[in-house]
């Protein structure tokens, strides 16, 4: 479960207050594909940051799986982003030098997870992603725009986080590699018991998803 109660970030710019969230109140059942709608500006990237712990609330409450992280310390929320939270970004962030398989491994290295073990997770991370096995070794330049983004989910999921959240996610595919990255995602949410919250200004994606948010000038508008 996701629990967000009257959060709020603020920035100053000279003498004037910028409410970039500004009472965004909310609740999301684990295993949900959740949309967050909104125009360049509305403050979807601000609420997506202060959901992965990337910046810091004025004030309000973030939990997520019972615990609160609007209080944990800096040096919990390193091990808690590295550990609880998978991210998905538009230009998918793969390393260019290493392959496939070597990406999504990355993520249980830093958790200290025996190499075999992180080779197996890996391998069958990508296999449920549906990622053709013979295209596992191959490195980045080497698979499509929609084969890259099918790693970086599985990478997301390595360390099975409480909640992924995807920036964009099918900004840079075609209409049908979009439907079918969103149709993943949403299978996903249901077979890894994870809420994937997809902040983005595409329409088709908000349809395949079990709860659309809309958001305005820092506002939750209608749900």
């Amino acid at each position: 479960m996701l629990k967000v109660e009257n959060l709020k970030k603020q920035f100053k710019s000279g003498d004037t207050i910028i409410n970039a969230v500004d009472g965004v109140s909310l609740e999301i059942e684990e295993g949900s594909f959740v949309s967050i709608i909104g125009k360049s500006g509305s403050g979807k990237s601000t609420l997506l940051a202060l959901l992965g712990a990337l910046d810091k609330a004025t004030s309000g409450k973030i939990e997520i799986g019972g615990k609160e992280i609007t209080k944990m310390p800096d040096r919990k929320l390193i091990s808690y982003r590295r550990e609880e939270i998978g991210f998905v970004f538009q230009n998918y962030n793969l390393i260019p030098n290493i392959s496939a398989l070597e990406n999504v491994m990355i993520p249980m290295e830093l958790t200290g997870m025996p190499k075999a073990k992180r080779k197996e997770r890996a391998r069958d991370l990508l296999l449920e992603v549906d990622l053709d096995e013979n295209k596992h070794l191959r490195k980045p330049s080497r698979l499509s725009g929609g084969e890259q983004q099918r790693v970086a989910i599985a990478r997301a999921l390595a360390n099975k986080p409480k909640l992924i959240l995807a920036d964009e996610p099918t900004g840079n595919l075609d209409t049908e590699t979009g439907k079918m990255i969103d149709d993943l995602l949403k299978k996903l949410a249901k077979i890894e018991k994870t809420t994937i919250i997809a902040v983005t200004h595409d329409q088709d994606v908000a349809k395949r998803s079990d709860i659309v948010f809309h958001i305005k000038d820092g506002k939750l508008v209608k749900e």
